[in-house]
Protein backbone atom coordinates (compact mmCIF):
# COMPACT_ATOMS: atom_id res chain seq x y z
CA UNK A 1 0.00 0.00 0.00
CA UNK A 2 1.16 3.09 -1.28
CA UNK A 3 -0.17 6.64 0.06
CA UNK A 4 -0.02 9.94 -1.97
CA UNK A 5 -0.48 12.88 0.85
CA UNK A 6 -0.79 15.92 -1.40
CA UNK A 7 -0.71 18.02 1.85
CA UNK A 8 3.12 16.82 2.36
CA UNK A 9 3.82 17.95 -1.71
CA UNK A 10 1.86 20.90 -2.05
CA UNK A 11 0.69 23.65 -1.02
CA UNK A 12 -2.34 23.92 1.18
CA UNK A 13 -4.14 26.00 -1.30
CA UNK A 14 -3.48 23.73 -3.82
CA UNK A 15 -4.40 21.09 -1.96
CA UNK A 16 -7.70 23.20 -1.54
CA UNK A 17 -7.88 24.16 -4.80
CA UNK A 18 -8.24 20.14 -5.66
CA UNK A 19 -10.51 18.84 -3.12
CA UNK A 20 -13.33 21.69 -3.46
CA UNK A 21 -12.71 22.87 -7.65
CA UNK A 22 -15.95 24.27 -8.88
CA UNK A 23 -17.39 22.30 -11.60
CA UNK A 24 -18.67 24.00 -14.83
CA UNK A 25 -22.67 24.49 -14.16
CA UNK A 26 -21.00 25.43 -10.08
CA UNK A 27 -18.94 28.22 -11.62
CA UNK A 28 -21.76 29.76 -13.29
CA UNK A 29 -23.83 29.74 -9.32
CA UNK A 30 -21.05 31.11 -7.73
CA UNK A 31 -20.49 33.72 -10.33
CA UNK A 32 -24.70 34.56 -9.88
CA UNK A 33 -23.96 34.70 -6.14
CA UNK A 34 -21.39 36.83 -6.09
CA UNK A 35 -23.37 39.20 -8.41
CA UNK A 36 -26.67 39.15 -6.12
CA UNK A 37 -24.01 39.03 -3.12
CA UNK A 38 -22.49 42.57 -4.46
CA UNK A 39 -25.47 44.55 -5.81
CA UNK A 40 -26.93 43.27 -2.43
CA UNK A 41 -24.40 45.50 -0.79
CA UNK A 42 -24.36 47.99 -3.55
CA UNK A 43 -28.20 48.59 -2.94
CA UNK A 44 -27.52 49.33 0.47
CA UNK A 45 -24.70 51.56 -0.17
CA UNK A 46 -27.36 53.42 -2.29
CA UNK A 47 -30.35 53.10 0.47
CA UNK A 48 -27.49 54.59 2.68
CA UNK A 49 -26.21 57.71 0.60
CA UNK A 50 -29.86 58.63 -0.41
CA UNK A 51 -31.26 58.81 2.64
CA UNK A 52 -28.10 60.87 4.26
CA UNK A 53 -28.55 63.48 1.22
CA UNK A 54 -32.48 62.75 2.10
CA UNK A 55 -32.04 63.77 5.86
CA UNK A 56 -29.54 66.65 5.23
CA UNK A 57 -32.12 68.35 2.24
CA UNK A 58 -34.91 67.46 4.38
CA UNK A 59 -33.22 69.91 7.09
CA UNK A 60 -33.07 72.59 4.79
CA UNK A 61 -36.38 72.26 4.65
CA UNK A 62 -37.70 72.72 0.53
CA UNK A 63 -40.96 72.27 -0.58
CA UNK A 64 -41.79 68.39 -0.17
CA UNK A 65 -42.61 68.13 -3.94
CA UNK A 66 -38.86 68.60 -4.47
CA UNK A 67 -37.82 65.80 -2.13
CA UNK A 68 -40.35 62.93 -4.18
CA UNK A 69 -37.41 61.62 -6.19
CA UNK A 70 -35.36 61.46 -3.28
CA UNK A 71 -37.80 59.56 -1.32
CA UNK A 72 -38.84 57.31 -4.26
CA UNK A 73 -34.98 56.85 -4.95
CA UNK A 74 -34.87 55.54 -1.43
CA UNK A 75 -37.84 53.16 -1.37
CA UNK A 76 -36.31 51.70 -4.78
CA UNK A 77 -33.05 50.68 -3.15
CA UNK A 78 -34.68 49.05 0.13
CA UNK A 79 -36.91 47.37 -1.80
CA UNK A 80 -34.27 46.54 -3.77
CA UNK A 81 -31.83 45.79 -1.29
CA UNK A 82 -34.08 42.83 0.05
CA UNK A 83 -34.60 41.48 -2.79
CA UNK A 84 -31.38 41.23 -3.91
CA UNK A 85 -30.69 40.02 -0.66
CA UNK A 86 -33.02 36.95 -0.50
CA UNK A 87 -32.15 35.68 -4.31
CA UNK A 88 -28.22 35.67 -3.16
CA UNK A 89 -29.22 33.78 -0.53
CA UNK A 90 -31.10 31.36 -2.40
CA UNK A 91 -28.17 31.41 -5.04
CA UNK A 92 -25.29 30.88 -2.53
CA UNK A 93 -27.14 28.25 -0.55
CA UNK A 94 -28.05 26.10 -3.65
CA UNK A 95 -24.27 26.10 -4.48
CA UNK A 96 -23.25 25.41 -0.81
CA UNK A 97 -25.81 22.27 -1.15
CA UNK A 98 -24.87 21.21 -4.65
CA UNK A 99 -21.54 21.03 -3.97
CA UNK A 100 -22.03 19.59 -0.12
CA UNK A 101 -23.39 16.52 -2.15
CA UNK A 102 -20.65 16.14 -4.88
CA UNK A 103 -18.09 16.26 -2.37
CA UNK A 104 -19.35 13.90 -0.27
CA UNK A 105 -20.46 11.72 -3.05
CA UNK A 106 -17.43 12.03 -4.40
CA UNK A 107 -15.43 11.24 -1.12
CA UNK A 108 -17.24 8.02 -0.75
CA UNK A 109 -16.51 6.95 -4.72
CA UNK A 110 -12.40 7.67 -3.35
CA UNK A 111 -13.03 5.49 0.06
CA UNK A 112 -14.59 2.74 -1.17
CA UNK A 113 -12.33 1.02 -3.23
CA UNK A 114 -9.66 1.67 -1.12
CA UNK A 115 -10.77 -1.58 1.64
CA UNK A 116 -8.89 -1.83 5.09
CA UNK A 117 -5.64 -2.41 3.91
CA UNK A 118 -5.42 0.87 1.98
CA UNK A 119 -6.49 2.36 5.41
CA UNK A 120 -4.35 1.16 7.53
CA UNK A 121 -4.46 1.88 11.29
CA UNK A 122 -7.46 4.86 10.65
CA UNK A 123 -10.42 4.19 13.29
CA UNK A 124 -13.98 4.71 12.40
CA UNK A 125 -14.57 7.58 14.27
CA UNK A 126 -11.98 9.71 12.57
CA UNK A 127 -13.46 8.50 8.85
CA UNK A 128 -17.07 9.69 10.08
CA UNK A 129 -15.06 12.92 11.34
CA UNK A 130 -13.82 13.53 7.83
CA UNK A 131 -17.03 12.31 5.93
CA UNK A 132 -19.33 14.58 8.06
CA UNK A 133 -17.67 17.69 9.83
CA UNK A 134 -14.73 18.26 7.26
CA UNK A 135 -17.19 18.10 4.60
CA UNK A 136 -19.81 20.28 6.26
CA UNK A 137 -16.77 22.67 6.81
CA UNK A 138 -16.00 22.79 3.19
CA UNK A 139 -19.87 23.70 2.34
CA UNK A 140 -18.58 27.03 3.67
CA UNK A 141 -15.55 27.02 1.34
CA UNK A 142 -17.91 29.30 -1.36
CA UNK A 143 -20.18 30.40 0.79
CA UNK A 144 -18.61 32.24 3.45
CA UNK A 145 -14.55 32.03 2.35
CA UNK A 146 -14.40 32.62 -1.36
CA UNK A 147 -17.40 35.07 -1.97
CA UNK A 148 -17.04 37.59 0.74
CA UNK A 149 -13.52 38.52 -0.77
CA UNK A 150 -14.66 38.75 -4.21
CA UNK A 151 -17.87 40.55 -3.36
CA UNK A 152 -15.86 42.99 -1.19
CA UNK A 153 -13.53 44.01 -4.08
CA UNK A 154 -16.02 44.93 -6.70
CA UNK A 155 -17.81 46.75 -3.80
CA UNK A 156 -14.39 48.66 -3.06
CA UNK A 157 -14.25 49.66 -6.41
CA UNK A 158 -17.80 51.15 -6.78
CA UNK A 159 -17.85 52.78 -3.78
CA UNK A 160 -14.77 54.55 -4.76
CA UNK A 161 -16.14 55.26 -7.93
CA UNK A 162 -19.49 56.59 -6.60
CA UNK A 163 -17.19 58.75 -3.97
CA UNK A 164 -14.85 60.17 -6.83
CA UNK A 165 -18.03 61.31 -8.54
CA UNK A 166 -19.43 63.37 -5.57
CA UNK A 167 -15.89 64.20 -4.67
CA UNK A 168 -12.83 62.91 -6.62
CA UNK A 169 -10.26 63.04 -3.69
CA UNK A 170 -12.98 61.40 -1.32
CA UNK A 171 -12.75 58.23 -3.94
CA UNK A 172 -9.40 57.69 -3.68
CA UNK A 173 -9.04 57.77 0.23
CA UNK A 174 -11.92 55.96 0.54
CA UNK A 175 -10.87 53.37 -1.86
CA UNK A 176 -7.86 53.31 -0.13
CA UNK A 177 -8.90 52.53 3.48
CA UNK A 178 -10.76 50.21 2.22
CA UNK A 179 -8.10 48.04 0.49
CA UNK A 180 -6.20 48.73 4.04
CA UNK A 181 -8.88 47.10 6.40
CA UNK A 182 -9.98 44.72 3.59
CA UNK A 183 -6.09 43.19 4.02
CA UNK A 184 -5.34 44.20 7.59
CA UNK A 185 -7.96 42.58 9.83
CA UNK A 186 -8.47 39.06 7.74
CA UNK A 187 -4.64 38.95 8.01
CA UNK A 188 -4.62 40.00 11.44
CA UNK A 189 -7.85 37.16 12.03
CA UNK A 190 -6.62 34.60 10.71
CA UNK A 191 -3.00 34.77 12.29
CA UNK A 192 -5.31 34.53 15.68
CA UNK A 193 -7.49 31.97 14.45
CA UNK A 194 -4.60 29.77 12.83
CA UNK A 195 -3.94 27.77 15.75
CA UNK A 196 -7.43 26.83 16.57
CA UNK A 197 -7.72 25.78 13.14
CA UNK A 198 -5.12 23.45 12.83
CA UNK A 199 -6.38 21.67 16.04
CA UNK A 200 -9.93 21.96 15.99
CA UNK A 201 -10.68 19.50 13.30
CA UNK A 202 -8.56 16.51 14.68
CA UNK A 203 -9.82 17.52 18.37
CA UNK A 204 -13.47 17.27 16.44
CA UNK A 205 -12.58 13.71 15.10
CA UNK A 206 -10.75 12.30 18.04
CA UNK A 207 -14.60 13.42 20.23
CA UNK A 208 -16.37 11.42 17.29
CA UNK A 209 -13.86 8.45 17.98
CA UNK A 210 -14.70 8.27 21.86
CA UNK A 211 -18.36 8.57 21.19
CA UNK A 212 -18.76 5.87 18.49
CA UNK A 213 -16.70 3.98 20.37
CA UNK A 214 -19.01 4.16 24.09
CA UNK A 215 -21.97 3.89 21.86
CA UNK A 216 -20.83 0.25 20.41
CA UNK A 217 -19.34 -0.91 22.95
CA UNK A 218 -21.69 0.52 26.10
CA UNK A 219 -22.91 -2.78 27.29
CA UNK A 220 -19.25 -4.32 27.45
CA UNK A 221 -17.97 -1.03 29.17
CA UNK A 222 -21.01 -1.46 31.12
CA UNK A 223 -20.54 -5.22 32.08
CA UNK A 224 -16.93 -4.72 32.61
CA UNK A 225 -17.17 -1.57 34.88
CA UNK A 226 -15.38 0.73 32.37
CA UNK A 227 -18.30 2.98 31.63
CA UNK A 228 -17.15 6.19 34.16
CA UNK A 229 -13.54 5.62 32.73
CA UNK A 230 -14.93 6.05 29.00
CA UNK A 231 -16.90 8.81 30.14
CA UNK A 232 -14.22 11.08 31.83
CA UNK A 233 -12.01 10.21 28.33
CA UNK A 234 -15.36 12.03 26.21
CA UNK A 235 -15.09 14.81 28.87
CA UNK A 236 -11.93 15.64 28.41
CA UNK A 237 -11.92 15.47 24.55
CA UNK A 238 -15.04 17.62 24.85
CA UNK A 239 -13.49 20.22 27.07
CA UNK A 240 -10.24 20.30 24.83
CA UNK A 241 -12.56 20.31 21.66
CA UNK A 242 -14.18 23.60 24.20
CA UNK A 243 -11.28 25.38 24.81
CA UNK A 244 -9.88 25.24 21.11
CA UNK A 245 -13.79 26.48 20.35
CA UNK A 246 -13.43 29.37 23.06
CA UNK A 247 -10.10 30.25 20.99
CA UNK A 248 -11.41 30.58 18.17
CA UNK A 249 -14.51 32.41 18.88
CA UNK A 250 -11.56 35.39 20.46
CA UNK A 251 -9.89 35.87 17.47
CA UNK A 252 -13.62 36.46 16.01
CA UNK A 253 -13.96 39.18 18.98
CA UNK A 254 -10.54 40.68 18.09
CA UNK A 255 -12.09 40.57 14.64
CA UNK A 256 -14.92 42.31 14.79
CA UNK A 257 -13.16 44.83 17.31
CA UNK A 258 -11.08 45.67 14.70
CA UNK A 259 -13.70 46.14 12.25
CA UNK A 260 -15.24 48.68 14.05
CA UNK A 261 -11.90 50.68 14.84
CA UNK A 262 -11.04 50.93 11.57
CA UNK A 263 -14.78 51.97 10.28
CA UNK A 264 -14.32 54.56 12.48
CA UNK A 265 -10.92 55.69 11.06
CA UNK A 266 -12.12 55.47 7.58
CA UNK A 267 -15.49 57.96 8.00
CA UNK A 268 -13.22 59.79 9.95
CA UNK A 269 -10.25 59.95 6.91
CA UNK A 270 -13.11 60.77 5.03
CA UNK A 271 -14.48 63.51 6.82
CA UNK A 272 -10.45 65.12 7.18
CA UNK A 273 -11.18 65.62 3.17
CA UNK A 274 -14.67 66.59 2.60
CA UNK A 275 -14.60 69.22 5.09
CA UNK A 276 -12.49 71.74 3.68
CA UNK A 277 -13.90 70.95 0.67
CA UNK A 278 -17.39 72.67 1.96
CA UNK A 279 -14.91 74.87 3.70
CA UNK A 280 -13.64 75.92 0.17
CA UNK A 281 -17.08 75.89 -1.62
CA UNK A 282 -15.75 73.01 -3.66
CA UNK A 283 -18.79 70.61 -2.06
CA UNK A 284 -22.53 71.19 -1.05
CA UNK A 285 -23.00 70.03 3.04
CA UNK A 286 -25.71 68.11 1.91
CA UNK A 287 -23.28 65.81 -0.11
CA UNK A 288 -20.85 65.63 2.96
CA UNK A 289 -23.59 63.44 4.81
CA UNK A 290 -24.17 61.46 2.03
CA UNK A 291 -20.00 60.68 1.34
CA UNK A 292 -20.18 59.54 5.07
CA UNK A 293 -23.55 57.57 4.35
CA UNK A 294 -21.67 55.97 1.18
CA UNK A 295 -18.64 55.10 3.40
CA UNK A 296 -20.68 53.73 5.95
CA UNK A 297 -22.74 51.24 3.43
CA UNK A 298 -19.65 50.25 2.03
CA UNK A 299 -18.09 49.04 4.92
CA UNK A 300 -21.00 46.86 5.11
CA UNK A 301 -19.45 44.94 2.18
CA UNK A 302 -15.95 44.49 4.23
CA UNK A 303 -18.25 42.63 7.63
CA UNK A 304 -17.53 39.00 6.25
CA UNK A 305 -14.23 39.43 5.64
CA UNK A 306 -12.83 38.43 8.78
CA UNK A 307 -15.48 35.43 9.32
CA UNK A 308 -13.91 34.27 5.76
CA UNK A 309 -10.66 34.38 6.78
CA UNK A 310 -11.15 31.88 9.26
CA UNK A 311 -13.82 29.55 7.41
CA UNK A 312 -10.74 29.94 4.96
CA UNK A 313 -8.43 28.38 7.30
CA UNK A 314 -10.92 25.54 8.83
CA UNK A 315 -11.74 24.42 5.08
CA UNK A 316 -7.59 24.40 3.88
CA UNK A 317 -7.64 22.13 7.42
CA UNK A 318 -10.99 20.47 5.96
CA UNK A 319 -9.32 19.88 2.66
CA UNK A 320 -6.29 18.32 3.38
CA UNK A 321 -7.89 16.01 6.23
CA UNK A 322 -10.14 14.99 3.20
CA UNK A 323 -6.95 14.98 0.75
CA UNK A 324 -5.23 12.74 3.58
CA UNK A 325 -8.14 9.91 2.62
CA UNK A 326 -8.84 10.36 -1.03
CA UNK A 327 -5.16 10.54 -2.63
CA UNK A 328 -4.50 7.24 -0.89
CA UNK A 329 -4.06 4.39 -3.70
CA UNK A 330 -6.51 0.94 -3.40
CA UNK A 331 -4.15 -1.86 -2.35
CA UNK A 332 -5.57 -3.35 -5.61
CA UNK A 333 -6.60 -2.13 -9.08
CA UNK A 334 -8.81 -3.16 -12.08
CA UNK A 335 -7.23 -4.59 -14.74
CA UNK A 336 -6.55 -3.13 -18.36
CA UNK A 337 -8.34 -5.68 -20.14
CA UNK A 338 -10.10 -8.01 -17.10
CA UNK A 339 -10.74 -11.75 -18.60
CA UNK A 340 -14.13 -13.05 -18.66
CA UNK A 341 -15.31 -15.86 -16.14
CA UNK A 342 -15.37 -19.41 -17.47
CA UNK A 343 -19.48 -20.28 -17.73
CA UNK A 344 -18.94 -24.02 -16.29
CA UNK A 345 -20.18 -24.10 -12.56
CA UNK A 346 -17.33 -26.48 -11.35
CA UNK A 347 -14.72 -23.80 -10.64
CA UNK A 348 -11.99 -24.41 -8.41
CA UNK A 349 -10.35 -21.46 -6.02
CA UNK A 350 -6.51 -22.07 -5.42
CA UNK A 351 -3.99 -20.00 -3.72
CA UNK A 352 -0.87 -21.74 -5.03
CA UNK A 353 2.32 -20.99 -2.45
CA UNK A 354 1.28 -17.63 -1.87
CA UNK A 355 3.16 -15.32 0.95
CA UNK A 356 2.33 -12.30 2.24
CA UNK A 357 4.00 -9.75 4.05
CA UNK A 358 2.47 -6.27 5.56
CA UNK A 359 4.10 -3.01 4.99
CA UNK A 360 5.47 -3.56 8.46
CA UNK A 361 7.72 -6.42 7.26
CA UNK A 362 5.45 -8.76 9.77
CA UNK A 363 5.31 -11.72 7.45
CA UNK A 364 2.02 -13.05 7.36
CA UNK A 365 1.61 -16.06 5.01
CA UNK A 366 4.88 -18.08 3.54
CA UNK A 367 4.81 -20.27 0.64
CA UNK A 368 0.85 -21.32 1.39
CA UNK A 369 -1.41 -23.85 -0.93
CA UNK A 370 -4.86 -24.40 -0.79
CA UNK A 371 -8.33 -25.44 -2.78
CA UNK A 372 -11.66 -24.71 -2.81
CA UNK A 373 -13.32 -26.69 -5.69
CA UNK A 374 -17.25 -26.55 -6.25
CA UNK A 375 -19.71 -28.39 -3.52
CA UNK A 376 -15.89 -28.55 -1.32
CA UNK A 377 -16.28 -27.89 2.81
CA UNK A 378 -12.52 -26.98 3.80
CA UNK A 379 -11.79 -25.58 7.23
CA UNK A 380 -9.09 -23.27 8.34
CA UNK A 381 -7.99 -23.47 12.26
CA UNK A 382 -4.95 -21.81 13.63
CA UNK A 383 -4.48 -19.49 17.18
CA UNK A 384 -5.28 -15.86 16.66
CA UNK A 385 -2.71 -13.80 14.10
CA UNK A 386 -1.27 -16.78 12.23
CA UNK A 387 -2.65 -15.43 9.00
CA UNK A 388 -5.94 -16.90 8.79
CA UNK A 389 -8.43 -13.61 8.02
CA UNK A 390 -5.13 -12.72 5.57
CA UNK A 391 -5.78 -15.82 3.50
CA UNK A 392 -9.05 -15.27 3.49
CA UNK A 393 -8.76 -11.63 2.18
CA UNK A 394 -5.98 -13.07 -0.39
CA UNK A 395 -9.38 -14.76 -1.63
CA UNK A 396 -11.52 -12.38 -2.57
CA UNK A 397 -8.57 -9.77 -3.97
CA UNK A 398 -8.80 -7.52 -0.56
CA UNK A 399 -4.80 -7.62 -1.29
CA UNK A 400 -2.41 -9.40 -3.95
CA UNK A 401 0.23 -11.29 -2.64
CA UNK A 402 3.68 -10.53 -3.15
CA UNK A 403 4.72 -14.30 -3.99
CA UNK A 404 2.60 -16.91 -5.50
CA UNK A 405 -1.25 -16.12 -7.20
CA UNK A 406 -4.65 -16.84 -6.33
CA UNK A 407 -6.92 -18.38 -9.54
CA UNK A 408 -10.48 -18.59 -9.78
CA UNK A 409 -11.17 -20.94 -12.41
CA UNK A 410 -7.34 -21.27 -13.54
CA UNK A 411 -7.40 -17.13 -14.21
CA UNK A 412 -5.29 -15.11 -12.01
CA UNK A 413 -7.52 -12.97 -9.92
CA UNK A 414 -5.37 -9.79 -10.79
CA UNK A 415 -6.85 -10.29 -14.20
CA UNK A 416 -10.54 -10.73 -13.25
CA UNK A 417 -12.81 -7.41 -12.99
CA UNK A 418 -13.40 -7.00 -9.36
CA UNK A 419 -16.97 -7.03 -9.69
CA UNK A 420 -17.06 -10.57 -11.40
CA UNK A 421 -14.48 -11.79 -8.75
CA UNK A 422 -16.53 -10.53 -6.03
CA UNK A 423 -19.88 -11.80 -6.72
CA UNK A 424 -18.04 -15.33 -7.42
CA UNK A 425 -16.54 -15.24 -4.04
CA UNK A 426 -17.97 -13.57 -1.11
CA UNK A 427 -16.43 -12.97 2.35
CA UNK A 428 -18.59 -12.68 5.77
CA UNK A 429 -15.76 -11.00 8.00
CA UNK A 430 -16.38 -12.06 11.82
CA UNK A 431 -17.39 -8.43 12.12
CA UNK A 432 -20.02 -8.06 8.96
CA UNK A 433 -21.68 -4.59 9.25
CA UNK A 434 -25.29 -4.98 10.10
CA UNK A 435 -26.91 -1.93 8.00
CA UNK A 436 -29.63 0.08 10.23
CA UNK A 437 -32.39 -0.60 8.18
CA UNK A 438 -34.97 -4.28 7.71
CA UNK A 439 -34.32 -7.97 8.04
CA UNK A 440 -34.97 -7.86 4.15
CA UNK A 441 -32.86 -5.22 3.02
CA UNK A 442 -29.89 -6.41 5.23
CA UNK A 443 -30.85 -9.90 3.45
CA UNK A 444 -31.19 -8.04 -0.35
CA UNK A 445 -28.02 -6.22 -0.29
CA UNK A 446 -26.27 -9.80 -1.22
CA UNK A 447 -28.37 -9.92 -4.31
CA UNK A 448 -31.67 -7.62 -5.02
CA UNK A 449 -33.75 -10.20 -7.03
CA UNK A 450 -34.06 -13.00 -4.40
CA UNK A 451 -37.20 -13.79 -3.66
CA UNK A 452 -38.97 -14.03 -0.14
CA UNK A 453 -39.00 -17.78 -0.17
CA UNK A 454 -34.61 -17.40 -0.99
CA UNK A 455 -34.80 -15.31 2.11
CA UNK A 456 -36.87 -17.34 4.30
CA UNK A 457 -34.65 -20.38 3.12
CA UNK A 458 -31.44 -18.57 3.82
CA UNK A 459 -32.70 -17.71 7.33
CA UNK A 460 -34.00 -21.46 7.80
CA UNK A 461 -30.27 -22.52 7.35
CA UNK A 462 -28.87 -19.74 9.90
CA UNK A 463 -31.51 -20.82 12.52
CA UNK A 464 -32.77 -17.51 12.32
CA UNK A 465 -36.06 -17.56 10.43
CA UNK A 466 -38.19 -18.80 13.77
CA UNK A 467 -36.88 -15.43 15.28
CA UNK A 468 -38.00 -13.27 12.68
CA UNK A 469 -41.16 -15.23 12.18
CA UNK A 470 -42.39 -13.80 15.47
CA UNK A 471 -40.97 -9.99 14.80
CA UNK A 472 -43.96 -7.20 14.45
CA UNK A 473 -43.00 -7.25 10.71
CA UNK A 474 -41.63 -9.98 10.04
CA UNK A 475 -38.90 -9.26 7.05
CA UNK A 476 -39.44 -5.64 7.32
CA UNK A 477 -38.67 -5.11 10.72
CA UNK A 478 -35.87 -2.80 11.85
CA UNK A 479 -33.28 -4.24 13.43
CA UNK A 480 -31.85 -0.58 15.11
CA UNK A 481 -28.91 1.07 14.46
CA UNK A 482 -26.04 -1.28 13.54
CA UNK A 483 -27.78 -4.18 14.26
CA UNK A 484 -28.30 -3.06 17.42
CA UNK A 485 -32.65 -4.68 18.60
CA UNK A 486 -30.32 -8.27 17.49
CA UNK A 487 -28.07 -10.28 20.28
CA UNK A 488 -24.19 -11.14 18.54
CA UNK A 489 -25.06 -14.47 17.87
CA UNK A 490 -28.10 -12.94 15.64
CA UNK A 491 -26.25 -10.43 13.99
CA UNK A 492 -23.54 -12.73 13.11
CA UNK A 493 -26.08 -15.40 11.71
CA UNK A 494 -27.95 -12.64 9.69
CA UNK A 495 -24.46 -11.90 8.43
CA UNK A 496 -24.15 -15.75 6.77
CA UNK A 497 -27.62 -15.38 5.99
CA UNK A 498 -26.56 -12.68 3.69
CA UNK A 499 -23.86 -14.79 2.16
CA UNK A 500 -26.44 -17.84 1.42
CA UNK A 501 -28.78 -15.26 -0.33
CA UNK A 502 -25.89 -13.99 -2.48
CA UNK A 503 -25.18 -16.21 -5.97
CA UNK A 504 -21.73 -16.42 -4.86
CA UNK A 505 -20.38 -19.62 -6.11
CA UNK A 506 -17.93 -19.95 -3.01
CA UNK A 507 -18.57 -18.93 0.49
CA UNK A 508 -15.71 -17.57 2.95
CA UNK A 509 -16.97 -17.42 6.65
CA UNK A 510 -14.10 -15.92 9.28
CA UNK A 511 -15.45 -16.93 12.44
CA UNK A 512 -18.54 -17.24 12.02
CA UNK A 513 -19.67 -19.22 15.57
CA UNK A 514 -17.49 -16.42 17.67
CA UNK A 515 -20.16 -15.47 19.46
CA UNK A 516 -22.40 -18.51 19.81
CA UNK A 517 -22.00 -21.51 22.19
CA UNK A 518 -20.13 -24.58 21.05
CA UNK A 519 -23.52 -26.72 21.07
CA UNK A 520 -25.39 -24.12 18.62
CA UNK A 521 -21.83 -23.19 16.68
CA UNK A 522 -22.00 -26.64 15.56
CA UNK A 523 -25.54 -27.37 14.55
CA UNK A 524 -25.41 -23.57 12.41
CA UNK A 525 -22.11 -24.97 10.61
CA UNK A 526 -23.80 -28.30 9.74
CA UNK A 527 -26.49 -26.30 8.57
CA UNK A 528 -24.93 -23.84 6.86
CA UNK A 529 -22.45 -26.52 4.96
CA UNK A 530 -25.90 -28.58 4.08
CA UNK A 531 -27.49 -24.59 2.70
CA UNK A 532 -23.86 -24.14 0.68
CA UNK A 533 -25.53 -27.02 -1.72
CA UNK A 534 -22.84 -27.15 -5.00
CA UNK A 535 -21.02 -24.14 -3.47
CA UNK A 536 -17.55 -24.13 -2.23
CA UNK A 537 -17.57 -23.32 1.29
CA UNK A 538 -14.90 -22.11 3.50
CA UNK A 539 -15.05 -21.45 6.88
CA UNK A 540 -11.96 -20.21 9.35
CA UNK A 541 -13.21 -21.01 13.09
CA UNK A 542 -10.50 -21.40 16.28
CA UNK A 543 -12.91 -24.67 17.07
CA UNK A 544 -11.89 -27.84 14.91
CA UNK A 545 -14.71 -29.86 16.88
CA UNK A 546 -17.12 -27.66 14.65
CA UNK A 547 -16.04 -28.83 10.93
CA UNK A 548 -14.65 -32.46 12.27
CA UNK A 549 -16.87 -33.60 9.24
CA UNK A 550 -15.95 -31.30 6.66
CA UNK A 551 -13.75 -32.82 3.63
CA UNK A 552 -10.44 -31.24 4.36
CA UNK A 553 -9.12 -29.63 7.35
CA UNK A 554 -6.21 -27.30 7.87
CA UNK A 555 -4.22 -25.33 10.47
CA UNK A 556 -2.23 -22.46 10.31
CA UNK A 557 0.85 -22.39 11.97
CA UNK A 558 3.61 -19.34 11.98
CA UNK A 559 1.98 -18.89 8.39
CA UNK A 560 2.82 -22.33 6.96
CA UNK A 561 -0.32 -24.28 6.03
CA UNK A 562 -0.06 -27.70 7.76
CA UNK A 563 -2.66 -30.57 7.50
CA UNK A 564 -3.94 -32.09 11.14
CA UNK A 565 -5.09 -35.60 11.77
CA UNK A 566 -7.68 -37.00 9.32
CA UNK A 567 -10.96 -35.42 9.82
CA UNK A 568 -14.12 -37.82 10.69
CA UNK A 569 -14.95 -37.85 6.99
CA UNK A 570 -11.58 -38.69 5.95
CA UNK A 571 -11.73 -41.50 8.88
CA UNK A 572 -15.00 -42.53 7.80
CA UNK A 573 -13.78 -42.66 4.27
CA UNK A 574 -10.63 -45.03 5.08
CA UNK A 575 -12.47 -47.18 6.76
CA UNK A 576 -15.17 -48.15 3.93
CA UNK A 577 -11.53 -48.29 1.60
CA UNK A 578 -10.36 -50.71 3.91
CA UNK A 579 -13.64 -52.92 4.50
CA UNK A 580 -13.79 -52.77 0.33
CA UNK A 581 -10.79 -55.65 -0.22
CA UNK A 582 -12.00 -57.20 3.20
CA UNK A 583 -15.64 -57.83 2.03
CA UNK A 584 -14.04 -59.41 -1.76
CA UNK A 585 -11.89 -61.40 0.15
CA UNK A 586 -14.68 -63.17 1.74
CA UNK A 587 -16.68 -63.57 -1.32
CA UNK A 588 -13.81 -65.25 -3.08
CA UNK A 589 -13.69 -67.85 -0.17
CA UNK A 590 -17.45 -68.59 -0.12
CA UNK A 591 -17.46 -69.55 -3.61
CA UNK A 592 -14.30 -71.27 -3.12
Amino acid sequence: MSAVNASSSGKPLRVLARVARLRRGEARSFALAVLLGWAAVIAGVGLLTASGYLISRAAQRPLFVSLMVTVTIVRSFGLARAALRYLERLASHDLALRALARLRTGFYAALAPLGAGALGDRRRGDLLARFVADVDSLQDLYLRALAPPVVASLVILTAGAGAAVILPETGFVLAGCLIVLALLVPLLTAAAAASAGRRQAPARARLAEELLEALEGSVELAVAGRASERAARIDRASRRLIRIGVGDALAGAGASTLQALGSGLTVVAVLIVAIPAVHGGHLSGVLLAALVMLALGALEGLAPLPLAARRLRASIEAARRLDDVSSLRPTVSEPVAPRPLPGTQRLALRAENVSFAFPDGHTALVGVTLELAAGCRVALTGPSGTGKTTLAELLVRFADPQAGAVTLGGIDLRELALEDLRSSVVLIAQDAHVFTTSVRENLLLARRGATEPELWAALEAVALAEHVRLLPGGLDTLVGEDGNLLSGGQRQRLTVARALVSGARFIILDEPTAQLDRETASRLIARVAAAAGERGLLVITHRPAEVASFDAVYELRDGRLVRPAATAAARRAGAAAARRPAAQLTSLRSRA
